[in-house]
């Protein structure tokens, strides 16, 4: 009897090991960098719920205009409320990558291999692929999922930069998201503050609008 439980016991020991070593690796016990692991989780597409789209307009901080993504031609001269200006963004994966959509033209804003801001009529290449960036200064930046270190970016003239040639902490790179005029959110009525007098603490709630 007692030999027949220490065997039972050796092998739940090792059921248990070999349960809890992926959790080992994941955490970073054998050497495994937790950040990358979190990293490359980010970058896994969300298959199981359905996108999320927003639409906003990307107001840059240089040319004090707005992007605009009009067909295979890419500016930040847009006025606030310009239809080539209003974007979609689509999020599909856990982190924050995201691609973002001309409301008007369809067409996505993409960087190629040179580091050219484009728009193409489809989104299934890498270089239409974003991440979102929000800087210690509330501004947020456009880095390329594709190329590391490249940057959304536009000169005063509202000019697209190259990629290689931004940086982070540059203007050029630094956006605001703004509503566009109209979709701003807001409350339908104004809160009304409750104030309680020393006649009516016997019975406060003929003071609140939402008594029942």
């Amino acid at each position: 009897m007692w030999p027949l439980l220490s065997t039972l016991t050796v092998l739940c020991i090792q059921m248990l090991l070999v349960m809890c070593n992926p959790l080992q690796q994941v955490l970073g016990v054998d050497g495994v960098n937790f950040s990358v692991h979190v990293e490359n989780q980010t970058q896994v597409r969300d298959t199981m719920s359905r996108r999320h789209h927003r639409v906003y307009q990307l107001y840059s901080r240089t040319s004090g205009k707005h992007v605009q993504v009009m067909g295979r031609r890419i500016s930040a001269r847009g006025e606030d409320g310009d239809k080539y200006a209003q974007l979609v963004v689509e999020a599909d994966t856990f982190g924050s990558q995201v691609r973002i959509r001309g409301k008007e033209t369809n067409f996505y804003l993409c960087m190629n291999r040179r580091g050219k801001l484009v728009g193409k009529a489809s989104n299934r290449s890498a270089d239409c692929v974003f991440v979102e960036k929000v800087l210690e200064n509330h501004y947020t930046a456009l880095m390329s999922a594709r190329y590391s270190g490249w940057y959304v970016g536009f000169t005063k003239r509202g000019r697209p930069r190259r990629g290689p040639h931004t940086l982070p902490n540059q203007q050029d790179v630094h956006f605001m998201k703004r509503f566009p005029p109209g979709e701003q959110p807001g409350l339908t009525t104004p809160f009304r503050f409750t104030t309680i007098s020393k006649r009516g603490k016997k019975d406060p709630r003929k003071q609140l609008p939402f008594s029942t």
